[in-house]
């Protein structure tokens, strides 16, 4: 049994309302207390997340014109990116756990894909 069982139809269906708790968590959990950067990173990042999910060639793409390899390739820079985020803007506390726990979850999610078979991108 593979270990890689996140399938383009599983991230796909993970994708929207990932974007969207990027885009609400930070005010419910009053992320910014450290530096406000801390907040408006994943609101951002959540709304590019969401156009990301839109273009990508996936069931649940509105205008497939990404592939899904790229996709995935964002996903793992944004991953790292928000691991790396509380050492190089200065985030502590919650703000730092919730960078460090979405990038883990990220990479994870990411190291988990199966691999594409028979599918062109």
């Amino acid at each position: 049994m593979s270990l890689r069982f996140v399938t383009r139809n599983v991230h796909a269906y993970l994708d929207y309302p990932v974007a969207l708790a990027l885009m609400g968590l930070p005010f419910i959990l009053g992320l910014g207390q450290s530096n406000p950067m801390a907040l408006w990173l994943s609101v951002v990042t959540g709304a590019a997340a969401f156009v990301l999910t839109v273009l990508t060639d996936h069931h649940l793409g509105i205008w497939r014109v990404l592939p899904y390899k790229f996709h995935l390739a964002v996903d793992l820079i944004v991953g790292i990116t928000f691991l790396f985020a509380p050492s190089l803007f200065g985030f502590s506390g919650i703000d730092a756990a919730f960078y460090w726990l979405n990038g883990a979850a990220v990479v994870l999610v990411i190291s988990l894909s199966a691999p594409e078979q028979g599918v062109t991108a």
